[in-house]
C-alpha cells in the first residue's frame, strides 16, 4: 500500500523496525534498571559531597529512567504517540537544563565547596554505566525521534560523567567550587541543546502525520 507522504512512510517504517526488534526492547529495559540504580547512588553521593554536578547528574539519571520507561510504554503504539512521547522527553531535557542552571546559581550564592574524592569515584562509576548504555543503544541512534532522544540521553550522560571527573580534579586542585559549577553549566547546555533537537524532530514527525 502506497503512502501519501514520503516523510510519514519513512517515520512509520523506522517505527515498525523498532517495535519488531526485540533487541530494542531489551536494551531499553537494561538502560531503565541501570539508570534507576545510578539515580539512587548519585543522589546520595551528591548530597554527601555537596556537589552540584553530581546532584544534577542524579536528576538526569532519574529523568532518563523515566524516558526509557515512557519509550517502553509507547513502543507498540502508532507513530503519533511515539512522537508525542519524544516531545515530552525533549521538554523534560530542557527543564532539566534550566534546573541545573538554577541549582548552580544557588550554590554559587551559598559558597559551598564540594568534596572531590566522592565526586571522582562516583563520576567514574557513572561513566562506566553510561558508556555501556550508550554502546548498547548506539545501533538505534538513527530511528525515529523517540529512539533518537534515547540515544542523545545516553551520549550526553557519558560526556557529563567525564566532565564530573574533571570537575573533581579541579575542585581538588583549587579548593574552590568553581570547577563543579562550570561543569554543571556545561551539563545544562548539553541538556538544553539535546532537548531542543528532540523537540524539533518530534514536531517535524507530528507535522508529517496525516490528520
Amino acid at each position: 500500500m502506497s503512502c501519501e507522504c514520503h516523510d510519514h512512510c519513512t517515520i512509520e517504517s523506522r517505527g515498525r523496525d523498532s517495535v519488531t526488534n526485540p533487541a530494542w526492547r531489551r536494551a531499553l529495559w537494561i538502560a531503565l534498571v541501570l539508570n534507576l540504580a545510578m539515580f539512587i547512588v548519585e543522589l546520595a553521593a551528591g548530597l554527601q559531597a555537596d556537589s552540584v554536578s553530581l546532584m544534577a547528574d542524579a536528576v538526569d539519571f532519574a529523568g532518563d529512567a523515566a524516558n526509557y520507561g515512557l519509550s517502553l510504554a509507547v513502543l507498540g503504539m502508532a507513530v503519533v504517540w511515539r512522537s508525542r512521547a519524544a516531545l515530552v522527553k525533549g521538554l523534560s531535557m530542557t527543564a532539566y537544563g534550566l534546573f541545573v542552571i538554577g541549582k548552580a546559581a544557588w550554590v554559587l550564592h551559598s559558597g559551598t565547596v564540594p568534596e572531590p574524592l566522592t565526586m571522582g569515584v562516583v563520576g567514574a562509576i557513572a561513566l562506566v554505566v553510561n558508556t555501556g548504555v550508550a554502546v548498547l543503544l548506539y545501533a538505534f541512534r538513527t530511528g525515529d525521534a523517540n529512539m533518537r532522544s534515547v540515544w542523545l540521553c545516553s551520549r550526553n550522560d557519558a560526556l557529563s560523567n567525564l566532565a564530573v571527573m574533571l570537575a573533581a580534579l579541579g575542585v581538588f586542585g583549587t579548593g574552590s567550587a568553581w570547577p563543579d559549577l562550570v561543569v554543571a553549566g556545561v551539563m545544562a547546555v548539553l541538556a538544553l541543546s539535546a532537548g531542543v533537537t528532540v523537540v524539533r524532530e518530534a514536531r517535524r514527525e507530528l507535522a508529517a502525520v496525516p490528520a
